[in-house]
Parts: C-alpha cells; structure tokens; sequence
C-alpha cells in the first residue's frame, strides 16, 4: 500500500514537471517569434535525440534546447546542457535537415533557459550559439 502511494505521487510529480517543460517550451516559442524567428518544428524526434524548437531566423536554421526549472534545487537550467549534449543536438540538427530534404545552410543551437517559480513570473534568458 505505501509503495502504491510513493509510486503515485511520483508520477504526480513527473506530471507536473512534463506540464511546466510544456509551458516553458510554449512560452519560448512565443519569446522568438516575437524576435522574428519562424517556428518550423516542435519537440523533433530521431535516433540521435530530440530538437525541442527548430526555427529559422533569415537564411539560418535555429535550432533551440528549452530547459525549465522551478527553483534552484536542481541547479540552474543551462547548467543541464554540457559539450555533449550540444554535440548531439548539432547531430540531430544534421539529421533534421536531412529528413526535410534541406540543403545547405548555416546551424546555430541556442539555449532557452526558464526559471518559473510555483508562485512567480517565469524568467527567460537566451544564450544565442551555445
């Protein structure tokens, strides 16, 4: 019985951290679209990984890794994504273009970073070619 409870409130938790990754990847794409970017393709799945946010700004794909956070708990939000991280999320790039049949062109990979505190107005910051 009390394992049924941990395990139930677990997925309530896991829950609500998915429904705020959701609002914070919703609040980014209206942060860039306000910027002029043009969304193209939201949460992109491949073997390589995910693209939460593939935009393009002029002649340049934009390729942007959303991470929320609700307080510092579990560190800040750009502290999540390390060197190998950005190395797959260049590879997955590689692959988005190749299976929208996209030629050429120049891959930036922001950072989208979200701190929304329960109780609080989100704070965004953009780390443009991470």
């Amino acid at each position: 019985m009390v394992a049924q409870a941990q395990a139930q409130a677990q997925a309530l938790v896991e829950t609500r951290q998915q429904e705020k990754g959701r609002q914070g990847e919703e609040l980014a794409c209206r942060y860039l679209e306000g910027l002029g970017l043009v969304v193209l393709s939201r949460n992109w799945t491949c073997r390589d990984g995910e693209l939460d946010i593939v935009a393009v700004e002029g002649d340049r794909l934009v390729v942007c890794e959303v991470k929320t956070r609700s307080g510092p708990a579990w560190g800040r939000p750009d502290e999540a994504v390390d060197q190998r991280k950005l190395s797959r999320l260049r590879r997955t790039a590689l692959r988005w273009l190749a299976a929208h049949g996209v030629g050429w062109c120049s891959v930036r990979v922001d950072l989208i970073s979200i701190t929304w505190p329960p109780s609080g107005e989100p704070h965004l910051e953009h780390l443009r070619g991470a």
